[in-house]
């Protein structure tokens, strides 16, 4: 299947890079090209594309603007393209939390050659996008990056061995009083997160999460949940700990490990290779996790392209910790848990309106 795509960016060269690059991929098809909203707007109604490629910051009318507009009318898979700055990162969450599924990234200067360099990022968003379905977006209950790129294109497909030693046998830990939930998640997975983590009262039990997102991003993510839970939501720094009610969101472009001392449990932040083709790894956490807590820790799998953290979840299991996968009929992209659920490695598929109930059951 061909994936019909449109580019709306105010900038010429952005707009032929972009068209270039994925004119190398027979499976990508660049119908239209647009400066602005207005006029995508007039050829979407001559032919309307399967994924939407969107700047944010445009003439006319601003990308956030149009996409709510888009939602509303005719769920659209979108991709933002947004530039690695603090701004930037905060009108993303924005546009996440309007229904975008992903993001690429853009400096603002040297823009050609770094749009060439991470063109198997943008391939990689608009191929995720192209499978999601946006529609289950709208049903929601409501209240990827620059480092990376070279790497991702030519590196090895590594595992978590990369980082950390696989966990042997069952887990040896002695039962304790708090769990530790970890949540793996991908595309569509800001907009479940939010579902979740809303849902959550502040004595749930303390939470590990890795979203596949750039850098600079996950910070503006976690603070903009923090506004919306009773449960606190902070980018992970090296050695926080975790305790309940609270809920830390590894930061784009490291790893997040969980390690344990004594009766604590808290996390390092540490540098490493692409694992799964991603750093943050669901794999490399559910592993730590694996290794640290095993039978006092719950998985948690949900939407997603790709396989990333299906090994790292047969792992906890396998050490005797509770595994859960979120279900088809809820996931905007069913990638990440479908392989989990295919290692043998989930004790309970679950839909996600029924996560944060699992989460806290799990916390008493």
């Amino acid at each position: 299947m061909t994936i019909k795509v449109m580019i709306v960016d105010d900038s010429s060269v952005v707009r032929q890079v972009m068209q270039d690059v994925l004119a190398r991929h027979r499976d990508i098809e660049v119908i239209a090209t647009a400066p602005d909203p207005i006029f995508a707007m007039t050829k979407m109604k001559a032919n309307w594309p399967d994924v939407l490629l969107l700047d944010i910051e445009m003439p006319r009318m601003d990308g956030i603007t149009f996409l709510k507009q888009i939602m509303a009318e005719r769920p659209t898979p979108v991709v933002i393209c947004s530039t690695l700055t603090e701004r930037g990162a905060d009108i993303t969450m924005e546009a996440f939390a309007a229904g975008a599924v992903g993001v690429i990234t853009k400096p603002s200067l040297g823009l050609k050659d770094f749009l060439q360099d991470s063109s198997a990022d943008l391939v990689s968003a608009i191929r995720a996008a192209g499978i999601a379905k946006v529609g289950r977006l709208r049903t929601l209950p409501r209240p990827q990056p620059s480092g990376q790129t070279q790497e991702r294109m030519h590196a090895p497909k590594l595992t978590a061995d990369a980082v950390l030693e696989a966990p042997v046998g069952k887990s040896t830990h002695l039962p304790t009083t708090e769990k530790i939930i970890a949540l793996g998640t991908s595309t569509g997975g800001t907009q479940a997160l939010e579902v979740v983590l809303t849902a959550l009262p502040r004595t749930s039990a303390g939470i590990v999460i890795v979203q596949h997102m750039p850098e600079k991003f996950t910070k503006s993510f976690a603070d903009r949940l923090n506004t919306l839970c009773e449960v606190e939501v902070r980018e992970a720094q090296h050695n926080d700990r975790i305790l309940p009610g609270r809920a830390l969101i590894a930061p784009g472009g490291k790893h997040m490990v969980v390690k344990r001392r004594g009766a604590q449990y808290y996390v390092e932040v540490v540098d490493g290779p692409l694992v799964s083709r991603h750093r943050p790894s669901v794999d490399v956490l559910f592993r730590s996790v694996a290794k640290a807590a095993g039978r006092n820790a719950v998985g948690i799998i949900m939407t997603g392209m790709g396989d990333d953290g299906a090994r790292g979840l047969k792992e906890l299991h396998d050490t005797g910790a509770t595994t859960y996968a979120q279900d088809e009929a809820s996931c905007v992209v069913f990638g990440m848990p479908k392989e989990a659920i295919d290692l043998g490695g989930v004790n309970e598929v679950v839909p996600l309106d029924r996560i944060p109930a699992v989460i806290e059951r799990h916390g008493r």
